[in-house]
């Protein structure tokens, strides 16, 4: 049976890279796609997960959920890294759906509907997460699985030196995900930075006749270019194709439960995800983090799963 998937995603091109795999994995049925700002911003976020579905096309079209705009405070974006529109400035043309659904409604309704099934999947700011976890509090237990792309344990931050850029942009919302009774995984930044693509990634893209092909090798060179010209790094990292690969590929992980936190006090280590490691731990484990991939394998997985994408898309 197809596992349940409702993906919550900022596109961004390593997010784009993601919903091609998951939209074409016949072990997923992907229920929805729910857009949340960050990569770019929340109505961008929203246009972006039409237009990629729109183009992709696939044989089951998953429900939209649209974003709003994240609380008050603190907000930043990577276009930076995957251009101002966020998928490479790539115009992609969509129809915008007459009856929207706000992503955090959408998560409810569609867990509520399939208790004890449904894995969501975090590749953005939790902003979503947390208003859906308000907004039904027996969210927790409805899930089957709440997977988060996010954090760092040992790594450092890529958005400032103590915090990932996924939690730094709404880290109260991730705080109160963190914390919640649901049942939850960690991939943090220590693990997605294991795998890594060379410029050879781009002739091994599916053809450009394929609608796969085509989204991907318009939008992957913008990501080679920012990371050598603002990053001096000559291969990429995909987090979000590493993330879905926690849901897809378990067995080329190695998990164990933690306990952790977020800061969320303004200052040096806003967005900082905290663990307690210490021989006399005081927290209690209240999340599974991935601790080490198989990092070949990883990639040659996610490699696969664009080709049948490409296949599936021609």
């Amino acid at each position: 049976m197809a596992r349940k998937l409702i993906i919550d995603c900022d596109p961004g091109i390593d997010d784009a890279v993601a919903l091609s795999q998951a939209l074409f994995d016949p072990r997923l049925e992907v229920l929805a796609v729910t857009a949340v700002g960050g990569n770019v911003p929340a109505d961008q976020a929203s246009e972006n997960v039409q237009a990629i579905v729109n183009q992709l096309d696939p044989a089951r079209t998953p429900r939209v959920g649209t974003a709003t705009p994240p609380p008050a405070g603190h907000m930043v974006d990577a276009r930076h890294i995957h251009g101002e529109n966020g998928l490479a400035n790539v115009s992609l043309p969509f129809s915008r759906h007459h009856q929207q659904h706000t992503a955090e409604k959408l998560i409810c309704d569609l867990a509520r509907a399939h208790p004890g099934e449904v894995t969501l999947l975090c590749l953005g700011p939790l902003t979503n997460a947390a208003r859906a976890l308000q907004r039904d509090p027996q969210l927790a237990d409805d899930l089957d699985q709440l997977v988060i792309m996010g954090g760092s344990i040992q790594a450092g931050g890529n958005i400032t030196p103590a915090a990932e850029f996924n939690i730094y942009c709404d880290p109260a919302s991730a705080r109160e995900v963190f914390l919640s009774p649901a049942n939850k995984l960690l991939v943090p930044l220590d693990v997605t930075y294991q795998v890594l693509f060379s410029m050879e990634l781009l002739s091994q893209l599916p053809s450009e006749s394929s609608r796969a092909g085509w989204l991907l090798r318009k939008i992957l060179p913008q990501m080679f270019r920012a990371y050598h010209e603002l990053l001096g790094q000559e291969r990429i990292n995909l987090h979000d194709a590493v993330a879905l690969l926690a849901v897809t590929e378990p067995g080329l992980f190695e998990q164990r439960a933690m306990a952790a936190d977020v800061e969320t006090t303004a200052g040096l280590s806003l967005g900082a995800t905290v663990f307690d490691r210490r021989a006399n731990q005081a927290w209690q484990n209240n999340i599974q983090v991935v601790r080490t991939v198989d990092a070949t394998a990883a990639a040659q997985a996610i490699l696969q799963a664009l080709k049948q994408a490409g296949e599936k898309s021609s």
